[in-house]
């Protein structure tokens, strides 16, 4: 299916690996000439042919200077994928473990920094008709399933979208959200990462891990969700043939979500 999108333009954050790395591969697949925004310039992401622009977007300035490295590139935006996210929290804490600092590094990163980017982009989605998908959690939904700032910072980061929905559909920007559940990143594969600190904390490894989670968090497909998967629904929620999509929260959950 030809989703419309060859020489669109588009602006991805969070993009050097998972998810993000997989919306760009498939948005320059497409054709979109894409300005690609992460801390790190990795050869996975350069290899996309995307232009790359390093920022750390829960710095203060960050958002704007990304987004004004991407205007200069590109001319006008009609697209913009908001996936910046992670540093979930420390391992076993609860809510009394969590100072005001960790809760503002976590929004930082997780709600403001999207925030920031979206404000800065705005003016030139409004004049392109363009489209904007934040890619949030599942644990917006279910804000106990995971550690309180992370899960509340996605709440948030859902509502902001149907907020943006309903001020600026009417000037032809459509802005919807994707939710996923466990997804196969180095979050989850990285021995270093969340997935691995866990694995020592249960004393498994992490293959145990990995091969129990999706039973665990209720995964009816048995497996973790692959980045690609995500990217296919993020991208179609690009293209002007979803043009009647808007103010949309699209779980891509493997049936974890219980609730109709």
């Amino acid at each position: 299916m030809d989703l419309q999108l060859k020489d669109k333009t588009a602006l991805v954050t969070g993009a050097s690996r998972g998810i993000g790395l997989a919306v760009v591969e498939q948005l320059t697949a497409e054709g979109v000439r894409v300005v690609a925004v992460a801390r790190t310039s990795t050869p996975e992401l350069r290899a996309t042919g995307a232009f790359v622009v390093q920022a750390d977007l829960a710095a203060a300035g960050g958002p704007e200077q990304a987004v004004a490295a991407a205007l200069a590139e590109v001319g006008e935006l009609d697209l913009l994928v908001n996936n910046v996210g992670g540093g979930e929290g420390e391992l076993g804490a609860g809510f009394l473990d969590y100072d005001d600092a960790t809760w503002q590094t976590i929004f930082e990163l997780n709600y403001f920094a999207t925030v920031r980017v979206t404000r800065a982009a705005i003016p030139s989605l409004v004049r392109q008709g363009g489209a904007i998908v934040n890619v949030s959690s599942v644990g917006a939904k279910v804000p106990s399933g995971g550690p309180v700032p992370y899960t509340t910072a996605k709440a948030a980061l859902t509502a902001f979208g149907k907020a943006l929905a309903e001020e600026f559909g009417p000037q032809g920007v459509r802005i919807n959200t994707v939710s996923p559940a466990a997804v196969r990143t180095a979050l989850w594969t990285s021995p270093e990462g969340y997935g691995g600190q866990l694995a020592g904390h249960l004393g498994i490894s992490q293959e145990e891990l990995l091969a129990g989670l999706p039973q665990q968090g209720g995964m009816i497909t048995g497996r973790l969700i692959e980045p690609s998967e995500v990217a296919v629904l993020v991208v179609q929620l690009c293209s002007p043939l979803t043009a009647s999509i808007t103010g949309a929260d699209y779980l891509i959950d493997a049936g974890s979500s219980k609730t109709a």
